[in-house]
């Protein structure tokens, strides 16, 4: 198994290269994107030493499902997918915040309600909650998009005060948020899954605004197993649940957070290999079809032929 680590492909008519923490993204033409889901994983806003193998085909694929799903709530970028780790779409000027939706109190927020904040991004929450109970109704909690370092919350009437995104447009992509957070509740339902929170990320092209980049996938989103959640609640017990969250986990018991001074805990192939496993038992779980795995002996050929095919016809 060959992972797909990094890419410094050449295509015809290329005009830009941006690496992100996971995507390696070429600009044709200044009109088109392509979107290359690495096998690199990050957390805590860190890149992690080690590629997990299919992990990207992974992201790609249920990206590429639930942005099928969606089009009928709001327009988004995609043209086509010419490979499994792989997709191309047209070029938006993306909103510099992200679109946090949460239904539940867990990860992030759950955090910060541990440390006595009653207000997450500018939204109230009520006394008495415990980590993972449902909220009284799905909260947008924004963070600011940033190029490099981590993120950070930011409350509505901040990003309007500060012209971050206008108020027009920013009505717009709350309505689109709460719409594809409840579609995406839904699909997940059929899965016997629960969409605990998720987040969206927009732009504009031509004075419309599109959904960009991947959605609901275990590396934007979290989920939990619908059956025995009332059961752990009332017990008090952690939630079974699909997402990144097992990563974090094991890197906070092994004494890493991403902060000043700390370092990542070696990465066994054995532990790889079970980070590779559970991306695919998510994968599974989540669209509700066995995972096929791609050759990937020559992975970089493989993607780059796709890639090159695909141009031809833009």
């Amino acid at each position: 198994m060959q992972a797909l680590k990094e890419t410094h492909f050449s295509f015809p008519g290329q005009t830009g290269f941006y690496k992100g923490k996971v995507r390696d993204v070429y600009t044709i033409k200044d009109k088109y994107l392509v979107m290359v889901v690495s096998d690199r994983i990050s957390a805590f806003d860190v890149v992690l030493p080690e590629a997990i193998p299919f992990k990207g085909q992974v992201l790609n694929q249920i990206a590429a499902k639930f942005l099928e799903a969606t089009k009928d709530i709001v327009p988004n970028w995609v043209i086509s997918v010419p490979d499994p780790s792989v997709t191309i779409g047209k070029i938006c000027e993306p909103f510099k915040v992200e679109m946090v939706i949460r239904g539940y109190l867990a990860g992030h927020a759950a955090r910060e309600y541990a440390a006595g904040k009653r207000e997450v991004c500018g939204v109230k929450l009520p006394e008495g909650l415990k980590e993972n109970d449902q909220l009284p109704e799905p909260m947008i909690t924004p963070t600011t998009k940033a190029a490099v370092g981590h993120d950070e919350d930011i409350s509505r009437e901040e990003i309007l005060k500060r012209g971050i995104v206008s108020e027009a447009d920013y009505l717009k992509l709350e309505d689109y948020t709460r719409k594809l957070y409840q579609r995406g509740t839904e699909i997940a339902a059929q899965q016997g899954l629960i969409l605990v929170d998720t987040k969206y990320e927009f732009g504009k092209a031509d004075g419309e605004i599109y959904l960009i980049d991947e959605i609901h996938t275990p590396d934007s989103s979290r989920y939990f197993y619908k059956e025995g959640y009332d059961d752990l609640q009332q017990k008090g017990e952690p939630q079974k649940q699909l997402s990144k969250e097992f990563v974090r986990r094991w890197l906070i018991e092994n004494g890493f957070q991403g902060k000043e001074g700390q370092t990542v805990p070696v990465m066994t192939p054995e532990k790889v290999n079970s980070i590779s496993e559970r991306y695919i038992e998510l994968y599974e779980k989540i669209t509700g079809k066995s995972f096929v795995k791609e050759d990937s002996s020559n992975v970089y050929q493989r993607v780059e032929h796709h890639i090159l095919q695909a141009l031809k016809s833009l």
